[in-house]
């Protein structure tokens, strides 16, 4: 059943894209320092749109991004209308562990459940999609379902490290692990939770898939 569920997600995504996924567009955001896979980056501010969702890491993101892409395709109401509009889809798709013991109303302060860094360990996840640059909160159409929200991210410093291959929860534990340990040695203050962004469909072959471990630091 949950292989079914993972594959029903993956055509979805492929619907979505309806084409390359060269051509969606993605965050804007200025290398600060290259080393290797790790970047520091300055990214823009943001516009997403997200969920709150329990279960493990595969179990959220399936569930998170069926709500979302919900809400894209047209489950939603544009400002001084009664009509619906759809929205493009971007890349990525990020998921980040949120704590049990912080409601949903404040989602700016939540943390993971167990420590900063235990992706394992976390049954609650906050899913979300970065809205095209052109819309804002006075422009972008409203969801309909009280189950996604959207919110504005400001500009924010983040180190990012790339791999590709799939991603099972331990790996993801163990690239978080690393690039816990890049900023560590590099003398980084890390000051937010970590967040894995993917940006290709299920069926990309493993090589060729492009993940993110990102972690909000301290300005270097």
């Amino acid at each position: 059943m949950k292989q079914l569920k993972i594959i029903g997600v993956g055509l979805l995504f492929g619907f979505l894209c309806t084409g390359s996924a060269m051509a969606l567009e993605e965050p804007k955001y200025e290398v600060i320092q290259a080393d290797g896979n790790f970047e520091i980056r300055k990214y823009a501010p943001l516009l997403v749109a997200e969920t709150l969702v329990d279960g493990d890491m595969d179990e959220a993101s399936n569930k998170g991004f069926r709500l979302i892409a919900d809400y894209i395709f047209g489950n939603n109401q544009v400002a001084d209308s009664n009509a619906a509009a759809k929205i493009a889809m971007t890349a990525p798709v990020t998921v980040e562990p949120v704590s049990k013991k912080i409601a949903m109303t404040a989602p700016v302060t939540v943390e993971p459940q167990v420590s900063e860094s235990n992706m394992q360990a976390a049954q609650k996840w906050r899913i979300h999609f970065v809205m095209p640059s052109q819309y804002t909160l006075a422009n972008i159409p409203k969801p309909k379902n009280e189950a996604v929200t959207l919110r504005e991210i400001p500009s924010k410093i983040f180190l990012v490290y790339s791999y590709s291959w799939l991603n099972t929860l331990s790996r993801v534990q163990t690239k978080t692990d690393e690039a816990i340990d890049w900023a560590n040695r590099k003398g980084l203050k890390v000051i937010g939770v970590p967040q894995l962004s993917r940006y290709d469909p299920p069926w990309t072959l493993p090589m060729f898939k492009r993940n993110e471990i990102m972690l909000e630091i301290a300005a270097p």
